[in-house]
Order: structure tokens, then C-alpha cells, then sequence
């Protein structure tokens, strides 16, 4: 790559400025493309981490479940009204997560912003240069 000197004519120095953007560009292009890919690579693993996570816990959770209908059934209410409590206490719950999680997932957090923060500054440099 040639550094500007005095001795360059103003056709040069365009095109040294035209291939210095170019090689830049192309430079911030395989940034995004790589800081993406750790987006996506980092939201597949937690993705998976949960849904292990379920298979682990959903026993445990129906046990537990069980045993709060138990307590109420030993504290004198009925049977089916106690498996009723609990179920529509559980649904509820369970509907709140759903809707909470569902909002929080989103195409922004795909979103190279590393990047992104980078090609502004980069524009920002260039356009001083060429003042």
C-alpha cells in the first residue's frame, strides 16, 4: 500500500483513497459477517442449554407440583379442587414466562453493533480526511 507524499498527483491520491476505502470495506463486511455468526453461534448454545435444562427440571417441577396438591388436600380441601389450584396457578405462571421470553427475543440482538459502532467511526475518519 503506497502512502500519500507530496510528490502524488491528485489522480493517485484518489485512487489510493478509492482502494484504501475499498479494502476497508471489505474488512468491515467480514467483521459483521464474523460478529454475527457469534451471535447466532452464542444464542443456538443457550437455546440448547435450556432445553436441557426443561428435560431436567419438568420432573422435578411435576413432583413438586404434586406435593403442593397434596399439602392442600391434607389441609382439607378436595382432591380435584386442590389439582385445580395448582394447575391454574402453574398455567399462569407459565403464560407469563412464554409472553416475557417471547419479547425479549428479537432480531436485534442478532445485530453486529460492534460493528456497526465501527463503520460509523470509520465514515466519521474518512470524511475528515477528505475535508
Amino acid at each position: 500500500m503506497t502512502t500519500p507524499t507530496e510528490s502524488q498527483s491528485l489522480p493517485e491520491l484518489l485512487s489510493t483513497l478509492v482502494t484504501q476505502m475499498s479494502t476497508l470495506f471489505r474488512q468491515e463486511i467480514r467483521l459483521a459477517r464474523t460478529e454475527t455468526s457469534e451471535n447466532i453461534t452464542r444464542m443456538t448454545n443457550g437455546g440448547m442449554m435450556l432445553a436441557v435444562a426443561a428435560v431436567v427440571i419438568l420432573p422435578g417441577l411435576v413432583l413438586f407440583l404434586e406435593a403442593i396438591a397434596a399439602m392442600l388436600v391434607a389441609g382439607g380441601m378436595e382432591p380435584r379442587w386442590s389439582l385445580l389450584v395448582v394447575s391454574v396457578v402453574t398455567l399462569a405462571v407459565g403464560a407469563i414466562l412464554v409472553f416475557v421470553g417471547l419479547g425479549r427475543l428479537n432480531a436485534a440482538s442478532l445485530m453486529p453493533d460492534r460493528t456497526i459502532e465501527q463503520v460509523r467511526r470509520d465514515a466519521s475518519t474518512v470524511k475528515e480526511q477528505v475535508r
